[in-house]
């Protein structure tokens, strides 16, 4: 598992190139990071061979916030990235904030067993 690699982008943002000017990787916890976050943030039916990827998170902004519901669905969707262990379980809390929620997940690698922090906000 730890020499899998991606090609390196933070979702919204472009592709990180190498230093030599080809398309950087990703491997390792940046890798399984990057993993996460396009899962969370990927609408179901966004990726036409794969319908069912993803966790939708941003249609939930202007919706009634169900910091219950979003945490499940959050432990549910990263617990599909082969980057995160399943023990010890990751711990997710989620925030109601102004038009949206911030979402703070730590799990830990399951390539390096070091603990990961992965925070972010989905908004207008």
């Amino acid at each position: 598992m730890s020499d899998l690699q991606d090609v390196n982008q933070w979702w919204s943002n472009d592709i990180v190139p190498a230093s030599v000017g080809d398309l950087g990787t990703a491997s390792g916890t940046l890798r399984g990071q990057q993993r996460i976050l396009r899962r969370l943030l990927t609408n179901p039916g966004d990726y036409v061979f794969h319908p069912e990827y993803g966790a939708g998170l941003p249609q939930k902004v202007g919706q009634t916030v169900d910091i219950p519901g979003i945490r499940a669905l959050v432990r549910g969707q990263i617990l599909l990235e082969d980057a995160v262990t399943k023990s010890p379980a990751p711990e997710i809390t989620v925030v109601a904030i102004p038009s949206g929620v911030s979402v703070t997940v730590n799990y830990t690698d399951a390539t390096t067993g070091n603990p990961v922090v992965l925070s972010f906000s989905v908004n207008r």
